[in-house]
Order: structure tokens, then C-alpha cells, then sequence
């Protein structure tokens, strides 16, 4: 299936402070060099955020990851539980449509988003609530007829309670999800006919529900109000380090230590100079390119748009500048490459910038200049 995107596209995208310290814990997961892995969580967060993925939003989790545009694109558009396109701001509603959902009555549903929503997958109702989709198997034919909506599965669905979810909704409500027959998970549907004993000690909701709700996250938009959950060494060990947020939730170890550091008075510079010793000694530096032009640093492979104006800022705009980096001047390049510490090494730029510099080719800049990955 062809998936594009919209053809009306906002002029920016930027996480909020909350989600923009949930997404660094998810970059700090992944050893350096390899934070593209965590091209996946971020999609999506920016898609929480605004109900669906534009443009803007894709290439700026590229330049947070320092991919090229065309690598986050592929993504966006190879997974369907991206939307490419607005949708309702309410809730978007999935209705399965596989084999035991359709046995069981998902047509009487789409027949309802028809009706209450648009006549047509994807399209917003007129009030600008709701749009709806028919999806693949969700995993619930147990329980089947269902949809999902938002992170929440609604599920033994009819048509009258499929209406009434879509009104309770529309009215400001969240509706409680799981089954709507009053069934607890996936209990024979005519009732239990083993551990019988336990039944008095269900819990409210069934499984991950229970937490969603506790920590409100269900069809909520995320606003910016919220206190996303962070990686393991930010958390405050109160929750489960979690990709989903919670507006009650305290603050990570990360935002504790801002707070502190903005109420704490300002270090004395000899004392801040004596807290961080200098690594390697600094390279020769310019302050703007020779005659204007400066020489197209991805060219070296691991240097992409983000670090390329990084190096830029710091003072190095040619392959020969970097191809004279000593052992010192490499280490000192390294531990100033701020969220790419290291990468100089790795990535081995000053022998790329030697073949560069003397007007060679390395295998990688072969290659990006044939297939057109960067411009210069």
C-alpha cells in the first residue's frame, strides 16, 4: 500500500520539555554511534504529542538522532501504526477487521463510524473529534468484536455500545475499556467455570489497563503537562521506566537535577574550570570557512547534517583540518563533541579526511554521492 505524506504539512514541529527528556532517556539506552535505534519510541512520542506525524516532526527526530531525512522517512512510512495524515482530535478509532471480529460483527461497526464519523476510513468527522480505520488483527479474538482506541483495547463491542463509546467520548468522558459485557479479561463469556475462588479479587481494570489508568494514560493527548517516564538511570525508581506518561508522576532524576542546579548559586569560574579537566589538547580552529566554501564534511562517514554544523560551530569546515588532528587534538575533538562523545575515534574521520583532503574517494563518500544521500 502506498503510504504518502499529507499534502498540508505544519511549518514546525518541537517536542515540549517533558517529552523532549523522555526522548534523550531513550537516545541515552543505545551506545553512542547507535542512537538511531531509537528512531522507533521517538515516531511515535511526537505522534502522541500531536495526534499524528508530520513532516516537520519526522525530520526533527532525524536531526535529534543524526539521520538523513530519507532513513527517518522510510520508517514513518513502512509502519502502519504511524498516521500520515490529521487525525481526530478526540480519538482515532481502529476497528479490527480480521477473521473473528468480522464473524462476530466488525461491519455493524464500521457501519457505526460511518454513520457518527465520515463515510470513509481516515476522514475526520465534522466536528473534528473523531476518524476512524479498519485495521489487521489486534490480538483480542477472544473478545472479539474490538477496536482500539488510543492505547486502550474496547472490547465484546456491539453497535449500541460502540454509539455510546463515541458520544461518552465526544462529551469529554474516557470510557472504561476492556470488555464492555462486564467480563474481566478474557473469561469464558458465559462465566467461570474454574478458580471460582478468586473472582471476589479482581482487580478494577485487567493487566496493563490498570496502570494506564492509574497514571492517565489513556486517549489523552500528550500536552506537555504530563512527567513522561524516563530511562532506568533517570527514574526515580517510583514507577516502571516505561515509554507512556503520567501527570502525577514525580520528576526524573534528570529534571530533579536541573531544578537543582537553577536554585543552587553559580560556581566561581576557577572552581568550574577545576571541576572539568581539559582532554587532549585543542586543534587549530577557524572562524569561517576559506573564501566562503566550506568544504562537505558527510563526506566522512558518521557525520551527518547535526554534527557537521557542530563541527562548523566549533571551527573546522575542511577535510585537511581534520586530517591534521594528533592523537591529543582526536581526543580533545572527542570528548567536545557534545551527544556524539567519541564518534571521532570510531568512525576513524582523520583517515577519511586524509583521502578526502588529497582528492580522493573513501568507499562510504563514493557511494552518498552516487545514490544522492547528502548534498553539499
Amino acid at each position: 500500500m502506498l503510504r504518502r505524506l499529507h499534502h498540508e504539512q505544519p511549518s514546525s514541529f518541537a517536542f515540549t520539555p517533558a517529552n523532549l527528556d523522555w526522548a534523550q532517556g531513550q537516545i541515552s539506552k543505545f551506545p553512542v554511534g547507535r542512537q538511531a535505534s531509537a528512531i522507533i519510541p521517538l515516531l511515535f512520542r511526537a505522534q502522541e504529542q500531536e495526534g499524528w506525524l508530520s513532516r516537520p516532526a519526522i525530520e526533527y527526530v532525524a536531526d535529534m538522532l543524526d539521520m538523513p531525512y530519507i532513513r527517518a522517512l522510510e520508517v514513518a512510512t513502512f509502519y502502519f501504526m504511524f498516521q500520515l495524515a490529521p487525525v481526530g482530535s478526540v480519538a482515532h478509532i481502529q476497528i479490527c477487521g480480521t477473521t473473528s471480529c468480522m464473524i462476530c460483527g466488525a461491519e455493524d461497526l464500521m457501519k457505526v463510524c460511518k454513520d457518527k464519523i465520515a463515510a470513509h476510513p481516515f476522514e475526520i468527522s465534522a466536528d473534528g473529534k473523531f476518524s476512524w480505520e479498519e485495521v489487521e488483527c489486534l490480538g483480542a479474538c477472544t473478545n472479539a468484536p474490538m477496536a482500539q482506541i488510543g492505547k486502550d483495547y474496547y472490547e465484546d463491542l456491539t453497535e449500541e455500545s460502540l454509539a455510546k463509546l463515541i458520544d461518552d467520548m465526544a462529551a469529554g468522558a474516557t470510557p472504561k475499556a476492556g470488555s464492555q459485557t462486564g467480563r474481566f479479561s478474557s473469561e469464558p463469556a458465559s462465566g467461570l467455570t474454574s478458580c471460582t475462588d478468586t473472582k471476589g479479587d479482581k482487580e478494577a481494570y485487567n493487566g496493563s489497563v490498570n496502570l494506564a489508568v492509574t497514571i492517565g494514560d489513556s486517549i489523552k493527548r500528550i500536552d506537555g503537562t504530563e512527567v513522561p517516564f524516563s530511562a532506568p538511570w533517570q527514574s526515580s525508581g517510583q514507577f516502571p521506566a516505561i515509554g507512556i506518561m503520567g501527570a502525577n508522576r514525580p520528576k526524573s532524576a534528570v529534571q530533579q537535577a536541573a531544578a537543582a542546579k537553577t536554585a543552587a548559586p553559580a560556581a566561581a569560574p576557577a572552581a568550574a574550570a577545576a571541576a572539568a579537566p581539559v582532554v587532549g589538547a585543542k586543534p587549530a580552529v577557524m572562524d569561517a570557512a576559506r573564501d566562503g566554501k566550506a568544504d562537505d564534511l558527510k563526506m566522512i562517514k558518521g557525520v551527518g547534517p547535526k554534527l557537521e554544523a557542530l563541527l562548523n560551530s566549533m571551527g573546522f569546515f575542511h577535510f585537511d583540518q581534520v586530517a591534521a588532528w594528533t592523537e591529543a587534538e582526536l581526543a580533545w575533538v572527542d570528548d567536545n563533541l557534545e551527544g556524539f562523545k567519541g564518534r571521532a575515534s570510531r568512525d576513524e574521520w582523520v583517515g577519511q579526511a586524509k583521502l578526502l583532503a588529497g582528492g580522493g574517494e573513501t568507499e562510504f563518500s563514493a557511494r552518498a554521492k552516487k545514490d544522492g544521500i547528502y548534498e553539499a
